[in-house]
């Protein structure tokens, strides 16, 4: 099974890049299942109905979040719908949704880090108990690990290996490097990066953000408009066993994609 981790969809302008990249790239790398982070979705912070039914018609089959998703207060009794919409599963008992889902018989965890970020109930014990309190545990386990320390994110991945498929980061908008299976079997990478507008600071308006760096003075944040591009993984998971064979960086434009459609034809024999 071929499964794509899409990063952070920022704004009006990742949505635009999740439509316009997503089919192809299904197509062309024969994904089965899609999985997003969304929680940046409207207007570059929360998710609202409108625009997670949005993503969902772009064949997203499930959305996942972090410290933004309350954001946008309308997202609430989605949360608690049966939609595929999840909040990060260590929030304390009581608050509206939930962290994790199983749609087409993969379990899918949206989970959050406690360094640098939101003080919540902690990750680590958090995916203890709900490993252990399910009744029949999918062979394929996804978790979205939403953190800021790179440390953090690390940790997980080997806290984790061996008992479940993947553990993908997100949160800092930045793609890294470290992509790999781990021993137990387990794919992992620390930044899954980011869908949206990449001339930008993280996704925001450039000016705004140096003005903040540069004079120290608070500043209004919107999201950015140009070259957005759509930054994932996909993760090749056995279908029997749940483990990892293999997970590969994504990172295009709509514009990667006119290009290539433009060279096969041009490949073609007369």
């Amino acid at each position: 099974m071929k499964i794509l981790a899409i990063g952070d969809i920022i704004g009006k302008p990742g949505r635009r890049a999740v439509k316009e990249i997503l089919p192809a790239l299904k197509l062309g790398l024969g994904v089965d299942f899609v999985i997003a982070n969304g929680e940046n979705a409207a207007g570059g912070k929360g998710l609202t109905p409108d625009t997670a039914d949005e993503l969902f018609s772009y064949g997203i089959d499930v959305i996942t979040s972090g410290n933004h998703i309350f954001a946008q207060s309308d997202i609430i009794p989605m949360l608690e719908s049966p939609a595929p919409v999840l909040r990060p599963l260590n929030y304390p008992p009581g608050v509206p949704g939930k962290g994790f889902t199983i749609v087409k018989g993969v379990l899918v965890v949206s989970l959050m880090g406690r360094t640098f970020i939101n003080t919540i109930d902690c990750p680590f014990r958090a995916m203890d108990a709900l490993l252990a309190g399910l009744d029949k545990k999918p062979s394929h386990i996804i978790v979205d690990f939403h953190a800021e320390a790179t440390s953090e994110k690390v940790a997980m991945g080997w806290y984790l290996d061996g008992r479940v498929s993947a553990v993908v980061g997100t949160h800092t908008h930045v793609q890294t490097a470290d992509a790999r299976v781990l021993p137990g079997g387990t794919a992992y990478i620390t930044d899954v990066g980011m869908t949206g507008p990449h001339d930008s600071v993280i996704g925001m308006q450039r000016e705004a953000v140096l003005n903040r760096f540069v004079n120290g003075l608070p500043a209004r944040m919107e999201p950015a408009a140009d070259n957005p591009r759509l930054q994932a993984v996909v993760l090749t998971i056995d279908d029997a066993t749940g483990r990892a064979s293999g997970i590969e960086r994504i990172d295009w434009s709509a514009d990667d994609i006119t290009q290539a459609r433009s060279a096969l034809r041009d490949d073609e024999p007369v």
